[in-house]
């Protein structure tokens, strides 16, 4: 008999996934970070346009609590992030990251002021925008497709879950529908999606979770982030937490889910992200991800353990990327 064959996993620099950490190195030839930005924009969901009180889950800042302060001018929270980054990374370029709120919000003159701004700044080689698939207008478009010419250009949008009934309950106020049809609309022009997911929402079983993960594995989406639920104080799911509708998932069962989310993701999908932040002043659980690198360890420890890694079971039975999900 022929002695077996040693399958040796794929590995993007020391990773068993594809980090953007690796992809920027890739891109730039060196250490990228994203500066984080509130450029001071609201959300629909949040000023009655299209629904009130915002997801449950999202923050006064808007998800954009490591962002610079809405106080200071675009230019000087720039440049007080990148030189506070710095003390890490002293040799970098830099992403502008519209972080907080929905950042396409705007008529279009004045969202080219905002990222024209940062543009300009020394060592900024593009941009990330963050915002809902719900305001996305053909002239934002057009004006995203001459960026993605220019710059390297990632829209981030908010999934977070497949299910509509767990949307009811964070208050999404969009349907999954809509975030499909805003990535067809903007992959029509090239430019880069990534989906953010939220593993730990209320009353959603480890299948649910994973059946989000399959989903964006399926979309013509080219990064995702995959989030640990916070619930952070004076949000509107503290009440539902109260309530009863939320327990906290634990370290082991949070790695187990990313890892397996992990195997079924194809290769060339760029994990932006495995797990979130939250303030420690705001943070009323779980409390074990507060030790953020041992919790980014552990990611590696189960890959390892379990010898998989980014791909191994995909297409999991699955489409091609882009044909949606059944």
């Amino acid at each position: 008999m022929k002695q077996a064959e040693i399958i040796r996993p794929p590995l993007w620099g020391d990773k068993r996934f594809h980090t953007w950490n690796y992809e920027m190195r890739q891109q730039f030839g060196g250490k990228v970070f994203k500066v984080m930005l509130d450029a001071g924009f609201t959300c629909p969901n949040r000023d009655g346009t299209i629904a009130a009180g915002g997801c449950t889950f999202c923050s006064a800042r808007g998800s954009g609590d490591f962002a610079g302060s809405r106080r200071d001018d675009l230019v000087t929270q720039f440049n007080k992030i990148r030189d506070l980054q710095h003390q890490k990374w002293p040799e970098a370029q830099y992403i502008g990251y519209f972080q907080a709120y929905t950042n396409t919000y705007a008529p279009v003159e004045e969202l080219r002021e905002y990222y024209e701004a940062i543009l300009e700044q020394p060592g900024v080689v593009g941009l990330s925008i963050a915002t809902r698939p719900d305001c996305l207008p053909d002239d934002v478009v057009d004006y995203l497709a001459e960026l993605n010419e220019r710059t390297y250009l990632w829209i981030e949008m908010g999934l977070q879950t497949i299910h509509e009934r767990t949307s009811d309950l964070i208050n999404r106020a969009h349907d999954t529908q809509c975030y499909l049809d805003a990535v067809a609309k903007l992959r029509a022009r090239g430019i880069r999606v990534c989906a953010h997911i939220i593993y730990g929402l209320p009353q959603e079983t480890h299948e649910m979770m994973l059946e989000t993960g399959r989903a964006v594995a399926r979309m013509d989406v080219q990064g995702i982030k995959i989030h640990l639920l916070h619930l952070m104080r004076k949000t509107p799911m503290v009440k539902q937490y109260e309530a009863g509708l939320l327990r906290f998932l634990e370290k082991d069962e949070y790695v187990s889910l990313v890892v397996d989310t992990l195997e079924f993701l194809p290769p060339e999908m760029i994990v932006h992200r495995l797990t979130g932040d939250a303030p420690r002043d705001l943070l009323i659980g779980p409390m074990w991800s507060l030790k953020k690198w041992e919790v980014l360890n552990a990611f590696d420890e189960e890959l390892r353990r379990r010898d998989t890694w980014q791909g191994k079971k995909w297409p999991h039975g699955a489409q091609s990327p882009g044909s949606g999900f059944a």
